[in-house]
Formats: C-alpha cells, structure tokens, sequence
C-alpha cells in the first residue's frame, strides 16, 4: 500500500473548491438526512460524474463505496452518520470543502480472493479488510496452508482463518487476536480463528507481495465458507488470496486525524 502523507491541493485536474461533489448515504434516517442537507449546501452530482465521493455512514457504506468505486481513481472522502466509524471522518456541515483541500490521501489495494466450490465453480471476489474462512457446521475445520506453494501447514483444525490487509487488521482480525498492522506496512496478517491444533500457532506475518492457498480437508463432512469482506461462497474446496496488482481505491483522512494516528491509537488501547 502507497501512502501520501502530504495534502493534495487538487483532485484530479481541479482544485477542491471546483470539484464536483457526490454524495451517497446508507438508509438510516440520519445518514440520508445529511445527504440531503449537504446536498442542498454544496450542491451534488450523480457518484459517477463526481470528482469526490462524500459517503455518510458507517464503515460498511465505506467499503461498499470503495469496492463500487475501484480502479475509478476517484477518492472516497467518508463522515461518520454509523455506529462504528473507523473509517470515517467526523461528521460537520461547515467548511468541507476546505476539509478536503488538506485531507491526507492513501491509496490502497484490495486482496483477491479465488475460491473453488465443491461443484467445481470457481469465484472471484476482492476485499479491502480482509478474506476469511469459517467454518459452516458445528465441526471444526480441517485446513492445509501454503505460501508461495511451499506448504506451511500440514493441517490446521479451526473455527477458521483470515488474510487480513493493513487497512483491515484493525477490523475481524484484531478480533481474531491478530496484530496490528500500520498502513504502510507492506504486509499481510494471516491469523487463525479459535486454532485448536496446532494450539500454540498464533498465525504469521506475510510479505505482502506473498501468495497464500488455503486447502479444505475433508470438506464433505467439515464444510466451510469463504467471504471477502461482505461476498461468501459456501462449501468450497480451495482458497487462494493475494494482493491485486492493478486495482486501487482511494480514501481520504482529515489531516489532523489521518489513518495512521487512528491505527497507533488502537495499538495503545487497553
């Protein structure tokens, strides 16, 4: 992941002050409220004609906007109008577009996830937090984990395993107990869920140029599901996820809270 740490003065070909601005909203009253208010203030044109996309809601509507809006090179600027708000900006009315000439700018790649079903379809699907397999019965999963094909482990019986970005290790994988990676770090966290052999395996710290594959043993009687962030495939047989090497999404932090002093901040939560 490519991080600028310096504000950007335009977007695209023009200054903030004359860039269009899209505004989109999840469905609670609140969020759809603000869109409207700032809408009216701002004025707004359709996400696919804007030269800013402004989401307000929480994390989710953030990720769906950046997965919608991949490879456009359009910057995602969100405010909070959600219960969880990590990806967010705090949400005010006034002065946004001065907000958006100094806002800070990381541009991040999503994981590609390819996943085989028990009828032989494969599936593709990318994610920006994480990909994750869990398992779909009350039966642990019976796992084989390789990197770069070199097999790491030979089995690995689960509740499951996540690949987890930089952007999203503060998300299900600190859940999961795994580290804390900060954005610039050019790393991929691979963290098991609820490992019970081999129990003192606490996952690893991947390059994040690496490759990693992930068998399903025994998937008839042991199924298991794979999502990349919110796309589920259920019973595969297969699971390989690397970082892309051609899409981008762009997201915008207010300067003075950017996403790096987000990730040291929950790095000292106790």
């Amino acid at each position: 992941m490519n991080h600028s740490s310096h504000p950007p003065q335009t977007t695209g070909h023009k200054p903030v002050s004359l860039a269009k601005l899209g505004f989109v909203a999840s469905d609670t009253e609140e969020a759809q409220q603000a869109q409207e208010d700032l809408s009216a203030r701002y004025g707004g044109v359709p996400a696919q004609d804007a030269d800013v996309i402004v989401a307000l809601g929480g994390d989710g509507l953030m990720l769906q906007t950046l997965h919608e809006h991949m490879g456009s090179g359009k910057p995602i600027y969100g405010m909070n109008r959600g219960s969880v708000g990590f990806l967010m900006n705090e949400y005010r009315e006034d002065q946004l577009l001065e907000r958006l000439s100094k806002a800070d700018v990381t541009t991040i790649r999503p994981l590609e996830m390819t996943a085989t079903a028990n009828d032989g379809t494969i599936h593709k699907a990318q994610a920006i937090n994480e990909v994750s397999l869990l398992r779909q019965t009350s039966q642990a999963a019976r796992l084989k984990v390789s990197v770069d094909s070199r097999m790491r482990l030979e089995e690995l019986i689960c509740d499951g395993i996540l690949v987890a970005t930089p952007a999203g290790s503060t998300a299900y994988n600190l859940s999961a107990h795994g580290p804390i990676l900060p954005i610039t770090a050019q790393l991929l966290a691979l963290t098991p869920i609820s490992a019970f052999r081999p129990r003192r395996w606490r996952g690893a710290l991947l390059p994040n140029r690496a490759r990693v594959d992930i068998e399903i043993l025994d998937p008839k009687k042991r199924p298991v599901s794979a999502s990349a962030d919110h796309t589920e495939i259920r019973h595969v047989t297969h699971v390989s996820v690397c970082e892309s090497t051609e899409a981008e999404g762009v997201i915008m932090f207010d300067s003075d809270h950017g996403w790096d002093e987000r990730i040291l901040t929950e790095m000292f939560r106790y």
